[in-house]
């Protein structure tokens, strides 16, 4: 019986663990281990870990930061690796019929899980860049801040009175452009993925429209790609009290052309979504 697998596909913070905690409540199988919450994602970040180690693995083996959040395309495994992944597929296909994952870091993979999972089906995930790097940078500096007030009452006094508005402008502006070129460099990998694949085995959506869009969704899921799923409501685990307003990004990008290539790939995945 040929099996059914999901693909959950996006860059960080771009709501690929809301998604995918809405598909578990709907009856997908996710995962057996699943990334725990933390601070920066209280609901829980919804990671298979036996797909995250496995990345996180190949990554520190190339002397590469296992966040996955580098400006690299298209990372090559080894003989070895490849079958520590295949042996992974292997397990869940045995355990079920149907079943998908989440982690970010897929996307720095996505030529090797292209051939190894012929015929799977992908649900790309994506976000402005400017929501996705005001994001990153906030959970970056919530951090540095949460460090920074644990010290004794004199240093935590002086840190928010007066360098804690001067250090968040200097983290934003040394970090955002490298932030835009890793949210660059993993969509350019999912555009190139979509090129070369059937058009009926991706899907790009928008997670921002999925409150209003679920029940589209859910039924192209089911009907198109004959998931076997029960419809949840997104709205009962979407929260608008956690989404942050977003600064303009754009003033702390000193590369221009960054800033045009962003809005270039922002329009094809546009002209490539059913949901945006």
């Amino acid at each position: 019986m040929p099996h059914n697998i999901l693909v959950i596909v996006g860059m960080h913070r771009s709501g690929t663990s809301l998604v995918t905690n809405w598909l578990e409540k709907c009856g997908l199988e996710v995962g057996e281990r699943l990334e725990a919450a933390t601070s920066s994602n209280i609901n829980g970040h919804f990671e298979d870990l036996e797909f995250k180690i496995m990345h996180e693995e190949v990554l520190t083996s190339k002397n590469l930061p296992a966040s996955g959040l580098v400006e690299v395309h298209d990372v090559d495994l080894s003989v070895y690796q490849t079958e520590k992944l295949k042996s992974i597929i292997s397990v869940k296909n045995k355990l079920y019929d149907q079943w998908g994952w989440k982690d970010p870091r897929t996307c720095l993979f996505l030529d090797t899980y292209r051939q190894l999972l012929p015929g799977s089906k992908y649900l790309v995930v994506v976000r402005d860049y400017q929501s996705v790097i005001d994001s990153l940078l906030r959970r970056d500096f919530l951090e540095m801040d949460k460090r920074r007030v644990s010290r004794h009452l004199l240093s935590k006094l002086i840190w928010n009175i007066f360098r804690r508005r001067r250090q968040q402008k200097l983290y934003y502006k040394r970090n955002a452009e490298h932030y835009l070129k890793v949210w660059l460099a993993y969509n350019e990998e999912i555009l190139r993925t979509v090129k070369v694949i059937p058009q009926g085995d991706y899907l790009v959506v928008n997670y921002a429209v999925l409150e209003k869009k679920d029940t589209e969704i859910f039924n192209f899921l089911t009907q198109s790609w004959h998931f076997t799923l029960t419809y949840f409501s997104f709205k009962d685990i979407f929260k608008k009290s956690l989404m942050n307003s977003v600064k303009n990004m754009e003033d702390l990008i000193q590369d221009k052309v960054l800033l045009m290539k962003a809005d270039y790939i922002e329009t094809r995945l546009k002209s490539l979504s059913r949901y945006y």
